[in-house]
Formats: C-alpha cells, sequence, structure tokens
C-alpha cells in the first residue's frame, strides 16, 4: 500500500483540534452562563466571550422586545454604555432578525442595510460586521448577536459559524435570564401596585385622591400626564379637580363627547397611538394650551356593580404608543381605585351636604333647637341665640326643662306630647317669655327620627313674628288688611323701591273751605272723619292702597305694593261706590239741613316709582311720577266739566269691565305738552240723577265729533240736544260755548280738536 503524504496525516489533526476548540469554547459558554443569576450579567458575559473568541474590537447583543417590536441591548463595548433600541426591521440587526439570515459584511458603507448614523454619532468607525441570529430550541429568533472590526483581518465563514454556536449555546441561559428578570418585574409591579393601591384606599378626600391616582398613573405608564374623570349625574358632566401638568383647574364636559365621553358611554377602552389621525381627537384643547397629543389610552373606571362612574386618560407615553399590557395594568389600577374613588366622593358629598345644612342653619332668620333622647339642648343656630337672648354656654347642653321654665312650662307640655305621638305640632302666634320682653312667635315642634323612624330627639323652630305684628296693625290703617298681610311676607322688597304699573286715584271735595267756615274746627273735624271713613272703606274693599290723605283730599293707588290684572277695573269700581256711597251720606244731611258734600275723582294709569322716601327720621310709603300729577290735574278738571270721575285714555285702555262712559275730550294740562284723551264714569247715575242718560251719550258723541271737526253750528245743535235732555249737563253746556266762541273766532287750518287748559 502507497504511503500517505505528511499533509494528508496532519489535516484530519487541525480539523479535528478546531472541533475539540469550539467544543471547549461551548462548553466554557455554558459553564460560565450558568453561573449568572441577571439578564445584565448573561448578555455582559455572552457579549466578551463572542468578541475575544472571535477576536472582535466591539460585540453587542440585542434582544427583541416584543411589545414595542423593538431591538434592545444593554450591552456595548467602548466608550457607549447604556441601552440602545432600534425597530427590529432597522440595519443590519434589523435584517437578520426578520430574515433569521446570518451575514457577513466586509464593507459596511456600501451596504444599503447598514446604518451610518451610530457611527456619525460616536466616532466610531465600523469595517466589518459579523451578525447572527440568536435561536431558540424550538427555532423561534430571539433577538440577534453582533461584533464588529475583526482586529487582525477580516471575518470569515469559520467566524460565523463559531458565532452562530455560541449564541445557540447561550440561548437557554439568555431564556431563563429574560424569563427571571420578567417574573422579577411582574413582583415588583404587583408588590408597588399593592402598596399604592393600600395607600390610596386609605384616602377618603377626593381631592388628594384625584392627584395620587393620576400621579400614580402617569408614573405607572411612563407617561407626560394624565386625568381622571368622574361622572357628575347631576349635570350629565365628566369632570376633573386636577389635571396632572396643569393649572389646578376645574375641568367639564359633557359626558359623551370627546375620547374621554365615548369611553364613558361605550365602557370600552380606546388605545390611539396617533391622535392626530384619529377623527374622535378634538385639537382644540392642544391649541389653547400649547401641548401637543402624541398618544392616548383612556380606559372606564367600573365599580363593584359594573356601573362606570368615570374615566382615567393616560397621555404621550415616553418611547412610544400605549401597549396591550398598559392597557391592562391601568384596568387593573383603576379597578382597584373604584372603591376608593367612590368612598371618596361619598365622604365628600356627606362634608358638602353638613356644610350645607350648617351654613343654611346659620342663614336662617329663625330659630332652631335640637334636643337628644334626654330632653338636653343639643344645638342652637346663631338666629336661636339672638332671638331668645342667650349665648351658647347659657342654652347648650341644659335639659329643656330647666331652660323653658317659669313662664314659657308651657312648651315642655308640647315637647312631651310631641316626644309621645312623634307627629308634628304648631303654635302660630303664641308668646314666649325673653328675659322681660315677651316673644310674638309661630312655634314648630317635630319629632327627629332616623332611617328606622327610632326617636332620636326633637327639633323645635321658633319664628319671631313680633316685628311683623307691629307692622301689619300698623299698615292695616292705611290698607286692605289683606294686603296688608302680603306686603308683610314680602319683607322689605317691596318697600326699597320699584317701578309699577298702577292706577292713581285722586278725590277732592268740593266747596271745603265754604263748608269748613260754616262749621267750625270742630264740626269739620267730625265731617272729615266720617267722610273719609266712607271713602277709604270703598278704597280697601277692591284692595287699593290709601297713600295718603292731603287737606281734604284723598290720594291712592290700585296696583302697589300687590298688582293684580285688573287693577284700573278694581280703581274705576272704588270710585263708583265713593260718589254712591257719598249720594246716600249726604241724604239724611240735607234732610237734616246741612250742607250736602260734593267731589270729584281723577283717575290715571301709567308706570309710577314707589317705595319709602322721605328723612331718616320720618319716611312714608308712596308714589311720585308724572302719572300721579295726571291724576291729579283730572280731578281738578271734574269742576270744570261738572263730572264726578275723570279717566284718561291710559286707564280706558286698560279696563276690562263695561262701564257708562262717555269721551269728553282732549286736553293738553297744565305742565305737559302732549294731549291727552279723557272720559267721564257715568254709572253711579240713576234716572232721577241723569234723566236719558243712554239718548245723551249718543247726542253728546255726535257733537264731539262734529265739534273735532270744526262743524261749530252742527256741534251746537247735538249739544243742544243733550241739554233738552237734561239740562243739568254742564259739560254740554261748556261745549255750546266753547263751539259758539270757536265760530266768532276760528281757529284756521291749525285746528286739531285739542283744549289746552289754562289752570291746574
Amino acid at each position: 500500500m502507497a504511503r500517505q503524504p505528511a499533509a494528508a496525516k496532519r489535516a484530519p489533526t487541525s480539523a479535528v483540534r478546531s472541533r475539540l476548540k469550539l467544543v471547549e469554547l461551548l462548553l466554557e459558554v455554558s459553564r460560565q452562563m450558568a453561573s449568572y443569576e441577571t439578564l445584565d450579567e448573561v448578555l455582559r458575559a455572552l457579549v466578551e466571550m463572542t468578541s475575544t473568541a472571535l477576536g472582535a474590537e466591539r460585540g453587542s447583543l440585542f434582544l427583541n422586545d416584543a411589545q414595542t417590536n423593538e431591538l434592545y441591548s444593554r450591552v456595548a463595548q467602548g466608550n457607549i454604555k447604556r441601552e440602545i433600541r432600534i425597530l427590529n426591521t432597522s440595519g443590519i440587526a434589523g435584517y437578520v432578525f426578520t430574515s433569521g439570515e446570518s451575514v457577513l459584511i466586509a464593507e459596511p458603507y456600501s451596504d444599503p442595510r447598514f446604518n451610518r448614523s451610530v457611527d456619525e454619532q460616536t466616532g466610531f468607525v465600523t469595517r466589518n460586521i459579523l451578525c447572527a441570529p440568536i435561536r431558540t430550541v424550538k427555532g423561534e429568533i430571539i433577538g440577534v448577536a453582533q461584533t464588529l472590526n475583526k482586529v487582525n483581518g477580516v471575518f470569515s465563514k469559520h467566524d460565523l459559524t463559531v458565532l452562530e454556536a455560541m449564541t445557540t449555546q447561550g440561548t437557554l441561559a439568555l431564556q431563563s435570564a429574560v424569563f427571571i428578570e420578567r417574573m422579577h418585574a411582574v413582583r415588583k409591579q404587583e408588590m408597588e401596585f399593592v402598596e399604592v393601591v393600600s395607600e390610596m384606599t386609605a384616602d377618603i378626600k377626593l381631592g388628594s385622591l384625584l392627584q395620587k391616582v393620576m400621579g400614580e398613573a402617569t408614573r405607572m405608564l411612563k407617561a407626560e400626564r394624565s386625568t381622571l374623570f368622574l361622572n357628575d349625574e347631576k349635570t350629565n358632566e365628566l369632570w376633573s379637580e386636577v389635571g396632572q401638568g396643569l393649572a389646578s383647574v376645574q375641568i367639564r364636559l359633557p359626558n359623551h363627547l370627546g375620547i374621554a365621553g365615548a369611553v364613558f358611554t361605550s365602557s370600552k377602552a380606546i388605545n390611539i397611538p396617533y391622535a392626530y389621525a384619529d377623527l374622535r381627537f378634538n385639537p382644540s384643547f392642544d391649541k389653547k394650551t400649547g401641548y401637543f397629543t402624541r398618544s392616548i389610552l383612556c380606559v372606564p373606571i367600573i365599580n363593584k356593580l359594573g356601573k362606570t362612574i368615570g374615566v382615567t386618560q393616560v397621555l404621550n407615553k415616553h418611547g412610544g404608543p400605549f401597549t396591550a399590557e398598559d392597557e391592562s395594568r391601568l384596568r387593573a389600577f383603576t379597578a382597584q381605585i373604584a372603591i376608593a374613588l367612590e368612598n371618596a366622593k361619598l365622604f365628600a358629598d356627606v362634608h358638602n351636604m353638613k356644610n350645607y345644612n350648617e351654613a343654611m342653619l346659620e342663614s336662617m332668620s329663625n330659630a332652631v333647637l335640637t334636643l337628644d333622647e334626654a330632653g338636653s339642648i343639643a344645638t342652637c343656630n346663631t338666629a336661636g341665640l339672638k332671638i331668645l337672648q342667650v349665648t351658647e354656654p347659657q342654652i347648650l347642653h341644659r335639659l329643656a326643662a330647666d331652660f323653658f321654665a317659669g313662664a314659657n312650662d308651657w312648651m315642655l307640655a308640647r315637647l312631651k306630647q310631641v316626644e309621645d305621638s312623634a307627629t308634628m305640632d304648631v303654635l302660630m302666634d303664641t308668646e314666649l317669655q325673653v328675659g322681660a320682653d315677651k316673644v310674638s312667635a309661630n312655634v314648630t315642634l317635630l319629632p327627629l327620627l332616623n332611617m328606622d323612624k327610632k326617636r332620636l330627639g326633637t327639633m323645635l323652630l321658633i319664628e319671631d313674628i313680633s316685628s311683623e305684628k307691629r307692622m301689619k296693625s300698623t299698615m292695616s290703617r292705611y290698607m286692605d288688611p289683606g294686603i296688608a298681610d302680603r306686603l308683610v311676607a314680602s319683607g322689605s322688597e317691596l318697600l326699597g323701591g320699584q317701578s309699577v304699573m298702577a292706577t292713581v286715584l285722586f278725590s277732592d271735595i268740593r266747596g271745603f273751605t265754604t263748608i269748613s267756615e260754616q262749621l267750625g274746627p270742630q264740626g269739620t273735624v267730625a265731617l272729615l272723619n266720617e267722610y273719609f271713613t266712607l271713602m277709604v272703606d270703598c278704597i280697601a274693599h277692591e284692595q287699593g292702597m290709601l297713600d295718603k290723605f292731603i287737606g281734604d283730599a284723598i290720594m291712592a293707588a290700585f296696583g302697589i305694593p300687590v298688582g293684580h290684572d285688573d287693577d284700573a277695573d278694581r280703581a274705576v269700581r272704588a270710585s263708583i261706590a265713593m260718589v254712591r256711597d257719598l249720594a246716600a251720606w249726604n241724604a239724611p244731611r240735607v234732610a237734616a239741613g246741612k250742607l250736602p258734600v260734593d267731589m270729584g275723582v281723577g283717575l290715571n294709569t301709567d308706570m309710577v316709582v314707589s317705595g319709602n322716601i322721605g328723612s331718616k327720621k320720618r319716611m312714608d310709603y308712596t308714589i311720585i311720577g308724572d302719572g300721579v300729577n295726571l291724576a291729579s290735574r283730572l280731578e281738578s278738571a271734574c269742576k270744570q266739566y261738572g263730572s264726578h270721575i275723570l279717566v284718561s285714555q291710559f286707564t280706558m285702555a286698560q279696563l276690562r269691565g263695561t262701564y257708562r262712559t262717555r269721551e269728553l275730550d282732549l286736553v293738553v294740562v297744565k305742565g305737559k305738552t302732549q294731549p291727552v284723551a279723557i272720559f267721564e264714569v257715568l254709572d253711579y247715575h240713576t234716572d232721577a240723577t241723569y234723566p236719558n242718560l243712554i239718548d245723551a251719550l249718543g247726542y253728546f258723541r255726535d257733537g264731539l265729533a262734529k265739534y273735532r271737526q270744526g262743524r261749530w253750528q252742527d256741534a251746537i245743535k247735538q249739544f243742544a240736544q243733550v241739554l233738552a235732555l237734561n239740562p243739568a249737563d254742564k259739560a254740554a253746556k261748556l261745549y255750546v260755548e266753547r263751539c259758539q266762541h270757536l265760530a266768532d273766532n276760528p281757529p284756521g287750518q291749525a285746528w286739531d280738536g285739542v283744549w289746552v287748559m289754562q289752570s291746574k
């Protein structure tokens, strides 16, 4: 047999040695990997071993983050020692990860897959690259291993084989380390979660709880800011007192609008990676604040009954969009703190109600006292201290039997009755002895019961009506007692001054000077007292208000201090009653040889100012305005027209009833420039006082029309017909004389039928 060459004998020995060396290297990888516990240690050791074994300047090992689709490396040799994250489709490493193909690149800068930005940022020059995928035993790629710049020469295919073998050998250790790290992270999160939830559930103040929840949500999800919205069932609004990263203001929005509203109404979470690409996002808030929203995660807050009570919204996660794990963590977090939120909200509602009740009691003008089961006075508001003229030490914690002793001991029997019957007791206009004074009061006693209808004590409400009684007694002398009651009930609102529509009444006795001269002082006073009693009764019957007596004149108003829909009719009816009652009063006077009393009444309806007017020492509740002056002018005009009741066109326009009236004239009263139509009310007449009234009214109407047309002779004929029916019609006589004067002195083309009164 021929002898083999020496080189052929040595070749198997070199290959065996190479394989043995690789086996030893892999065993060393397994041995060292088994001695490390943390992922950082495994990564560091594997990178150092591959770099040393392959004679490379630098090495990196990237693991895939399935949640963010990024390759991350925590170890890099050289100057850069920090975590690097790149998309798992980017660069040489991304190509190897996605394709599963190992690469050996001799000239990286000519390879389009190479990302030279890292070199530009660090100043490092990459000459050659060796990169291989890291596979599990099941063939799943979990990362890539990469070595850069062979120290001596360039990387070979053998180097690539070694790198693949070493990474495969270290895969088990890598997987174990990753799993252990994740377990530690999950456990740490769970412990932190339990601690945070425990801390928050102990806080019952809603404001501070909201701040804690939003702060923790921001930190837990590595976000820029967060907001927790609670639903206000009264207004159907989502509200938040604090926005993390914003000024401390309350935000309110309808609970169906925007992303928060969509989550609340649907009870489904929304995860938006790019806010401005989503049509549900409203960018107006960003425009107002200058903030830029990138990503949004919003989840509902659901209580233990399955009811959605609000939403939690986090914005702009650092490092990318929010993940499914973020959503799960936020859901779990909000589910745990939902109970704490409801408890805090309930506490806030109870606290607000307590403050409201206390403020309400302190603002009341009535005394409010509560007694406990033992009959001891537990509380008394400020008004109670004032009405009862005591201080807190003098009344609180004293037995009711001791406090309501002496003249007020009747209260004890009432308290006993309420306690036994468990029903309310009301005493109207009773008297309480308060020190040396007596207080008129309305007293209400009520049983205090809990939710189970068990007795807790008794409540006393004491309304001091002393001033109201005095005011009502005084005011009843000036107006109808019913109006006085309503005015007292309205308080100072009507007394302080207001502009109201009212019908003003003026009346005056004709020839009073002559009567007073004949009667003397005592007779005059007696006559006026009788006369005023008759007139005021007529006014009060129609619920008018007597304003004042002006000598023998009366000023009254209808519509103040309390208005009615028919105040003008009330004034007319009162005026008719005044004339009729005066006639009935005059009959026995004339029979006794006394002088009869005659009078005139003027009515006008207008906006007037009513209120307390006067000085600090003396004030009157009265009315002022042009409407008052016109009523006074009409009362004076009664003398000129021989009338008893004259009303303005403004009063006529307000009348709802039907009355016997006639338009008397169109005049400009003293002090005015605009003409006013005046009407005479004739309902008080009988056939004896005005015969043929209906016919006379027709002739008068026709005569007035011809008078205004300037047909003087025709007008005289019509007014003469009126006088033929009733020679005592002074107005008809006035128009006959006026027409004769105008016929003798024609007014010319400027005639408009308006008569200017020269006297008041």
